[in-house]
């Protein structure tokens, strides 16, 4: 679950839904408000923590930022694929130097193809001539042969990025919404149901959850959904 939230809110979120999911994700606004205490804090209550800061910067930057992250002991981290390839195995290295030196097992690093807020005109606003599928293959095979052993992308292309980086690969997939939830400011949506059924291996689910009136009633949906098919 995306937990975009103060942290005091956060923490009680996940008490009220954790029976119903795995992983919690500390995203930006959390880490920067803040720090390593927001990991710290889901990580002394059982959570997996999935930490979501999309590095992207030159590989020595990227490579300190993921040693410290790996030395938290977060299960997920996430950069840009977009860095290119020195950049993601500077990312994987650093992950894996930080947790080894800590006595942590490494972050599974998760590296970002097109963000689910883009769609193929946001991609040619900004000078990328390829659809969001063809660019997600592309960036997709980049990181993993880098060294990433994750992916996220969108859950429509997850076919797609499957068949390009093959079986062993996790794909993640924000942009989840419920079957007439509010796709807020997601360009490139799918339901949990339709996500699993595709192929991806994680679901990020936050506002439908964060903003239901009952977000324990939500997140058991979400799960039975899934768990249907």
């Amino acid at each position: 679950m995306a937990v975009d939230l103060p942290l005091p809110e956060g923490l009680a979120a996940w008490e009220r839904v954790v029976p119903y999911v795995g992983v919690a994700k500390v995203g930006l606004s959390l880490f920067v408000e803040h720090g390593p205490r927001a990991v710290e804090e889901f990580l002394r209550r059982g959570a997996r923590v999935f930490l979501d800061l999309k590095l992207h910067d030159i590989p020595n930057t990227v490579e300190l930022a993921a040693a410290r992250a790996g030395a938290l002991g977060v299960s997920y981290l996430t950069v840009h694929a977009s860095g290119g390839a020195a950049m993601v195995k500077a990312a994987v290295e650093g992950a894996a130097k930080g947790a080894a030196k800590a006595g942590h097992a490494p972050p599974i690093i998760l590296a970002v193809t097109v963000l689910t807020s883009m769609d193929d005109a946001g991609l040619s606003e900004i000078g990328v001539p390829a659809t969001a599928r063809d660019h997600a293959q592309a960036l997709a095979h980049v990181a993993v042969r880098a060294g990433a052993t994750g992916l996220v992308c969108s859950a429509r292309e997850v076919a797609a990025v499957r068949a390009r980086v093959g079986s062993k690969v996790v794909l993640c997939t924000p942009g989840i919404r419920p079957a007439g939830a509010d796709a807020n400011d997601q360009a490139r949506t799918e339901t949990p149901l339709a996500a699993i059924q595709a192929g991806s291996d994680l679901l990020v689910i936050g506002r439908p959850i964060t903003t239901a009136a009952d977000m324990a009633a939500a997140a058991k949906a979400i799960e039975a959904e899934i768990a249907s098919g």
